[in-house]
C-alpha cells in the first residue's frame, strides 16, 4: 500500500510539474488530501443534517434533562431515543485517519523527491521553521474559527467535555513538532476544507427555517 500511494503521488507530481515546477510534490499531496476530503463527503452532508435535527430537538431534550435528571438511566434511554451524540461528527475524520498516517509514513521512511517553496517535503520543523510557522499560522486562524462554533455546542454538553470542547481545536498544531512537512501540509489542507463545510453545511437557518 506504501509503495503503490506514493506511486500515485509521483505520477500526480510528474503531471503537475508544467504548472507547479518544483512545488510539483507539494500541489499533489494538497490535492491527495482534497480527494480523500471528497470521498468522504456524504458522511459530512448526513451528519450535517443530523446536527440540524438535534438543534431542532434541543427544547425537547432540555425537557428530558429536567423531567429525568434523578433518573441516570431512564435519561441516556430517553436521549438515545433522540439521537444526540455530541462526538459522532468525529466519524470522517476517523475514516481518514488511515490516509494521514500513510502519508506520514510515506514521507518519513523514504520520502520521494518534492519540496514547498525549497523546503524537503520530509523536512520536520528545526529544519524548515519559517514553512512550518506560516502552517501553524493557519492552523491557529482555523482553531479560533472552530472554537467560536465549539463554545456554542459546549452550552448544550454537561461536565468536562463540555468544557473541553473549545480548547481541542487548538491542538492540532502541536502535531507540527512531530510531523514531516508533507504531513502537516495534509493537516492544513484537510482543516480548511473541515472549515469549508462547517461554513457551508452547517450555516444557521433562516428564521423559521426547517432542519434538513
Amino acid at each position: 500500500m506504501l509503495a503503490f500511494a506514493t506511486s500515485v503521488l509521483s505520477g500526480l507530481s510528474d503531471l503537475l510539474i508544467p504548472f507547479a515546477g518544483a512545488n510539483a510534490m507539494a500541489l499533489a499531496v494538497v490535492l491527495f488530501t482534497i480527494a480523500v476530503r471528497l470521498a468522504v463527503s456524504p458522511l459530512s452532508v448526513a451528519q450535517a443534517r443530523g446536527e440540524r435535527r438535534r438543534a431542532a430537538l434541543a427544547p425537547r431534550l432540555q425537557e428530558i434533562r429536567q423531567r429525568y435528571g434523578d433518573q441516570p438511566d431512564r435519561l441516556r434511554e430517553e436521549l438515545a431515543a433522540l439521537g444526540g451524540a455530541p462526538l459522532a461528527g468525529c466519524l470522517p475524520t476517523l475514516l481518514q485517519a488511515p490516509f494521514f498516517f500513510l502519508m506520514y509514513r510515506i514521507f518519513t521512511v523514504s520520502p520521494p523527491a518534492g519540496a514547498l517553496f525549497g523546503v524537503p517535503l520530509g523536512a520536520h520543523i528545526g529544519a524548515a521553521l519559517p514553512v512550518f510557522a506560516g502552517l501553524i499560522a493557519v492552523l491557529l486562524l482555523l482553531g479560533w474559527f472552530f472554537a467560536r462554533r465549539a463554545r456554542q455546542a459546549a452550552a448544550s454538553v454537561e461536565g468536562p467535555l463540555g468544557r473541553l470542547l473549545p480548547v481541542l481545536p487548538f491542538l492540532s498544531v502541536l502535531a507540527a513538532f512531530v510531523l514531516p512537512l508533507a504531513a502537516m501540509l495534509y493537516l492544513v489542507t484537510s482543516t480548511a476544507w473541515t472549515a469549508l463545510e462547517h461554513a457551508v453545511l452547517r450555516r444557521p437557518l433562516p428564521a423559521g427555517g426547517a432542519a434538513g
